[in-house]
């Protein structure tokens, strides 16, 4: 019989929430045990047979997975490789870009990624090093191969909210991705010119598009970005301002989840301290 949190803590703790174990309840005790596998001999007061008879029980239910705190980010990447497993690998280059390499005897698809390179292979990527890119990096480029565009960039920009389907995320984009380049970077464009050309873009500022500093990213082969940004000046009352910008073309390579991841990550690389 599967042993809850409350099973546990009612049937088999000793209730005295002495903190023995750790933690400040037998409940919370009890909660990390269900949901993330905490060892149940962690509680010194529970006798041996006991620990083993409950353990029984336990581990048949995180085999069935009841209960266990979700693993977001392999939810995701395990969705994301299912969405891109019937993409062949020597199609990608003519679709997205990149170039065919052979690795251990492995088809990969290298690709530039931001200033760096990434290697794409059939359930993993790789970074320059070797060593696998991150989860949710995966999950974005997993995302980008699966979304089946195969279009250029026509140099036609929009901002995010001029795409469908954003009116949700466009708080976010505000609170993660704009107000950090404007609490880092206010007052000092230069240093966000220094670092955005360390990132591999390209200043793009000029009288015509009307900003302090405009810098366009290559982010992936057929996804550029333009980063606006205007100073602010406080002492007349005007607060600084960043816009990305994105081809219009981008729906077709990304969906809005991995346009706000790609963004956020740009904030992020930007906003890194040294």
């Amino acid at each position: 019989m599967p042993l809850s949190v409350i099973d546990l803590c009612r049937d088999v703790l000793p209730k005295t929430n002495c903190g023995d174990c750790g933690y400040r309840s037998c409940m919370a005790f009890a909660g990390m045990v269900v949901s993330e596998k905490l060892p149940l001999k962690n509680c010194p007061h529970l006798e041996a047979a006991v620990v083993a008879e409950c353990q029984k029980e336990l581990d048949e239910q995180y085999a069935a997975g009841k209960w266990l705190k979700r693993d977001m980010a392999a939810d995701a990447l395990a969705w994301a490789k299912e969405r891109s497993a019937s993409v062949a690998i020597p199609d990608l280059p003519e679709r997205i870009g990149g170039k065919l390499v052979e690795v251990n005897g492995e088809t990969l698809l290298e690709l530039p990624f931001f200033n760096e390179t990434i290697r794409i292979g059939a359930s993993t990527i790789y970074k320059q090093d070797g060593s696998e890119a991150g989860r949710y990096e995966q999950v974005f480029i997993f995302n980008h191969m699966a979304q089946g565009g195969s279009e250029a960039p026509t140099g036609n920009w929009k901002s995010f909210k001029e795409f469908p389907n954003t009116v949700s995320k466009q708080v976010s984009m505000k609170d993660h991705v704009e107000a950090p380049l404007i609490r880092r970077f206010s007052g000092d464009a230069q240093t966000l010119r220094a670092r955005a050309l360390a990132l591999g873009g390209d200043d793009r500022t000029s009288k015509e598009n009307n900003a302090d500093l405009a810098v366009f990213f290559q982010v992936l082969p057929r996804v550029p970005v333009i980063l606006m940004y205007w100073d602010g000046e406080p002492e007349e009352g005007f607060e600084a301002e960043v816009k990305l910008l994105f081809d219009e073309t981008v729906t077709k390579h990304l969906g809005i989840e991995s346009i706000m991841f790609l963004s956020e990550r740009l904030s992020e690389l930007l906003c890194e301290t040294d």
